[in-house]
């Protein structure tokens, strides 16, 4: 072989290992740099984690107290939405078993039936159908 030939493999081998020095050095800072962002990121996320539950703390408990001063007062309140009473013989005992029986509650009132609104006095009801 001759001299310039080898001048070349040793200039082709000097840049070989200058080109893996450089990209051990690269990889080296780009694991450094996820290590860095890494905790970074994780500091950053457990301190806004902690003022997010800080903030939804301080911003609803107020309001569960107010609800639940409020929920003993609501308990005696009637809940507004209409619920069904089936008669009974101490109350509506003419209306066991008829058909034009409504028996809905709505806003505290209770609505029998289309003929008598507030039910019948005794147990004969001019009215009655058989379901």
């Amino acid at each position: 072989m001759e001299q310039w030939q080898k001048d070349l493999m040793e200039i082709v081998e000097t840049v070989a290992d200058e080109v893996e020095r450089f990209l051990l050095g690269m990889s080296e800072m780009v694991d450094s740099f996820c290590e860095l962002t890494e905790e970074f990121t994780e500091q950053l996320q457990n301190s806004i984690v902690i003022e997010v539950d800080q903030y939804i703390q301080d911003f609803t408990e107020p309001i569960l107290e107010v609800y639940w001063e409020l929920e003993d007062i609501v308990a005696d309140v009637d809940p507004g939405f209409p619920y069904s009473v089936e008669p009974t013989p101490e109350q509506n005992a003419a209306c066991r078993g008829c058909s034009n029986y409504h028996g809905h509650v709505y806003g505290g009132n209770l609505l029998v039936c289309a003929m008598h609104p507030h039910g019948w006095d005794d147990e004969n009801c001019p009215d009655w159908e058989q379901e």
